[in-house]
């Protein structure tokens, strides 16, 4: 299927659960209440010593642990970003009301798949890794090296743990990667393939060549005196991301049979686009030109009312030429209708999830649309010359929403958008 024909099929997909990790929380529910309260995640860091950095601090996942459903012999055989993957599509499963493998739930396993993304994989067990052979040889090399660290991994454990045997993919798309996967796992129930999909993402990259690696590129905040003020989205005094880490899944299923078993819908997924800058690698296209291709070609793949979305989660990572350019690129696309819109980034708080920030704020973003609550941009004290919208800035607005729309944009030019709407 084309995404141009999106609305020509019969068969139309919907969110049934959601499993969240993140710096705000362990679970959705603790994420959500932190997030309307305007909490940062914002620390210095503990997973390594940062002191000689030129950044210090992070969003870490606090008290996380995998043990509810990976034994500690297991977990040695995966880098943290699997152990956060599986902990959210775990939960996103359970959230569905679905428990044990797909058989037992009444599914044909050959239906049900998973596109857990991830942006980077597994960082820090490089690092481990190279360690081991500067101070005790190759040969000490663990055998588990290269499953821990390949992005595609925790699609293939989740597909296990539930004898999965549809699709088993991986979006490897930088920051857009779990949405990304959450689009293109839409689109595989969409044509017929599938009928139930596991898609989200996750990463751990906060070890010294993340950090060191992003501080290179003078993308990171420096704020190091005052960390939860340093992610600050549309502000003219923002400098850079804050790193964070976590994972996030939704479960998408065919909607007749999500409405025959009696499942919470979330909202249904009604429009997706990605779509390629062709600019620089890391800098986005004046004028966020395709970021605003993307937003316009989802919504017409998906024959969408511009004026029926109410709130846009950005990409918003607080970096001085990406929140113009999104800002921008939504007036653009949105024309009189923007004034209407809250454009608000959850990145203020939860910092920058990279390849798990898509479903995370796809998680969000349908919470916001099921609750009529929508999450505050904070730190958002003096609005950069061009970011003229409504941004929440500060404190949760109220708003009856009928659609949101969450765009991620990446390195390389990569863009993806995708749209959900109330049943």
């Amino acid at each position: 299927m084309s995404l141009a024909n999106w609305k020509s099929q019969n068969r139309r997909v919907v969110v049934t659960g959601i499993g969240v990790v993140s710096p705000l929380g362990l679970t959705l529910n603790e994420t959500w209440k932190a997030a309307l309260e305007g909490k940062s995640g914002a620390a210095p860091i503990t997973l390594f010593d940062a002191k000689d950095y030129t950044t210090t601090f992070a969003c870490e996942v606090k008290g996380f642990s995998a043990d509810a459903y990976v034994s500690p012999k297991e977990q040695r055989k995966m880098d943290r970003f699997i152990h956060l993957g599986i902990v959210a599509a775990m939960q996103a499963w359970a959230d569905a009301g679905y428990k044990g493998r797909a058989e037992e739930n009444g599914m044909d396993p050959n239906l049900l798949g998973t596109v857990m993304s991830a942006g980077m994989g597994g960082l820090p067990i490089i690092e481990d890794v190279v360690n081991t052979i500067r101070d005790k040889g190759p040969k000490r090399i663990t055998p588990f090296f290269i499953p821990s660290v390949i992005p595609n991994m925790t699609s293939g454990h989740v597909s296990m743990m539930l004898n999965a045997r549809g699709p088993n993919q991986c979006a490897v798309t930088a920051c857009a990667s779990s949405t990304h996967a959450i689009g293109e796992a839409a689109m595989m129930i969409s044509r017929g393939d599938v009928d139930y999909m596991i898609a989200g993402g996750s990463e751990s990259v906060i070890c010294p060549t993340g950090v060191g690696g992003f501080a290179a590129m003078k993308a990171l905040s420096t704020r190091n005196a005052d960390p939860t003020k340093a992610s600050r989205p549309f502000d003219r005094d923002r400098d850079g991301f804050v790193v964070g880490e976590g994972g996030a899944a939704l479960i998408l299923e065919e909607y007749e049979h999500a409405k025959k078993r009696g499942a919470r819908i979330y909202g249904e997924v009604t429009g997706y686009a990605n779509t390629a800058d062709a600019y620089h690698m890391t800098s986005p296209a004046p004028e966020g030109e395709g970021a605003g291709r993307c937003m316009a070609l989802a919504l017409k793949h998906g024959q969408i009312d511009p004026t029926t979305i109410g709130y846009v989660n950005a990409h918003g990572t607080s970096t001085p030429a990406g929140d113009e350019n999104e800002s921008m690129a939504v007036e653009r696309v949105f024309g009189d209708h923007a004034k209407k819109l809250i454009v608000g980034s959850t990145k203020s708080m939860t910092g920058h999830l990279l390849g798990g920030a898509g479903a995370l704020e796809a998680a969000l973003s349908l919470m916001a649309m099921n609750t009529g609550d929508i999450p505050p941009t904070i730190n958002l004290d003096n609005p950069s010359e061009q970011c003229r919208l409504n941004y929440a800035a500060h404190t949760a607005v109220q708003k009856k929403l009928t659609g949101v729309m969450s765009n991620s944009f990446g390195f390389g030019g990569t863009n993806a958008t995708v749209a959900f709407a109330k049943i």
